[in-house]
């Protein structure tokens, strides 16, 4: 049996088990993507998850936050769609060998993720100049956050001249490479850091002979999640669980 007719089996089993475990929505909240409007997920908290199986989560458009489990359940929203970029096929733009240039005097540690101060003034900084102060700034927060996992995850850690620059969460499972959140120095905008995270993490896993870099969700209406589509050729889960390609490999 191939890896990838096993994958498929194992993410039918789950789904089936999913469908009868009686997980309901979770209440009502303000949707983090699309002004005036709420959202619902279907949640669960995981302490360890066998190598495998948060693939096939994923697989059911489904991600993590620490150690919790959710996958979005809107009544009237479809738009959260998983978005994964296949490792082979991609290739940088000329605008992304730009970016790997400019951050090519950056050094870069792997190790397993730890919390420190230093990190979390990086992410205190982060938060205040990038996002709406619907976020946890605090360090039980950005402990629980970012450094509480039922799987295999890595930290990436870049430096300029041993000055912090960025931070990237990094779960590793079974073929696939999964980015979690990335922060950084919000005054190093010019050097596309973020853009520069998926580069890197995408030769991280040409390196490792990993399948594919899932980026998380795309949202059709909301601009600011519409960078993962710049990494073409890209895949996005449709809504019944199967992959569409887009990209070079089909014209666009």
């Amino acid at each position: 049996m191939s890896d990838e007719v096993a994958i498929a089996q194992r993410t039918e089993g789950l789904r089936s088990a999913l469908e009868h475990s009686g997980l309901q929505p979770a209440p009502p909240r303000p949707c983090p993507y699309l002004a005036g409007r709420t959202a619902r997920d279907v949640v669960f908290r995981a302490r360890a998850l066998p190598p495998g199986v948060y693939r096939s989560l994923m697989d059911l458009n489904f991600r993590r936050s620490g150690d919790l489990i959710y996958r979005p359940a809107c009544e009237s929203c479809d738009q959260c769609r998983a978005i994964r970029l296949p490792v082979e096929a991609f290739r940088p733009d000329r605008s992304q060998r730009r970016c790997l240039a400019r951050n090519a005097d950056l050094d870069v540690e792997v190790d397993e993720p730890r919390p420190t101060p230093e990190k979390h003034r990086l992410y205190v900084g982060y938060l205040a100049a990038r996002h709406d102060g619907q976020m946890d700034g605090s360090w039980e927060g950005f402990r629980g956050f970012l450094y509480r996992s039922p799987v295999e995850t890595a930290e990436v850690v870049f430096r300029d001249a041993g000055r912090l620059v960025g931070v990237g969460l990094l779960d590793l499972d079974d073929n696939a490479i999964s980015t979690v959140y990335f922060y950084f120095d919000h005054r190093q905008a010019a050097r596309s850091p973020g853009t520069f995270n998926i580069l890197w993490t995408v030769e991280l896993a040409r390196r490792l002979g990993v399948e594919y870099v899932y980026l998380g969700y795309d949202v059709r209406d909301c601009p600011k999640m519409h960078y993962k589509t710049r990494f073409r050729p890209f895949e996005v889960l449709a809504p019944d669980f199967t992959w569409k390609r887009i990209g070079s490999d089909d014209g666009r």
